[in-house]
């Protein structure tokens, strides 16, 4: 089965920078080819994707990412990275990596049915 961990998260003031990674183990795919990215799920409200990252390596965000964000991968260590700078309150979210175990090209964000493993999630928390 595999397993994505996440970790990373935390409490952090406006205006701040957490790095989340998300370790992929026991897969039977390659993790370099594969479509991957990162969701959040704020309390009451439907869980979106942030960022993600094709096969060819492109990458999509979130309008509200602004430029904030940035999803790597190190196909080495088979771990997918979300470094997030000038982090708003807005940004307080559960934040979980999922991937599609296969190759994919993206051309617009995926919504989360898209995607098939899920981790089990890493709380950043944003205060003002």
């Amino acid at each position: 089965q595999v397993q994505l961990v996440e970790s990373g998260g935390g409490s952090v003031q406006a205006g701040g920078s957490l790095r989340l990674s998300c370790v992929v183990s026991r897969n039977t795919f390659s993790f370099s080819r594969a479509c991957i990215g990162w969701f959040r799920q704020a309390p009451g409200k439907e869980r979106e994707a942030v960022a993600v990252i094709d096969t060819a390596g492109s990458t999509l965000s979130g309008d509200f990412v602004q430029g904030r964000f940035t999803i790597s991968r190190d196909n080495a260590k088979a771990t997918l990275y979300l470094q997030m700078n000038s982090l708003k309150p807005e940004d307080t979210a559960m934040y979980y990596c999922a991937t599609t175990g296969g190759g994919c090209y993206y051309y617009s964000l995926p919504t989360s049915k898209a995607l098939t493993y899920w981790g089990q999630g890493t709380q950043v928390t944003v205060s003002s």
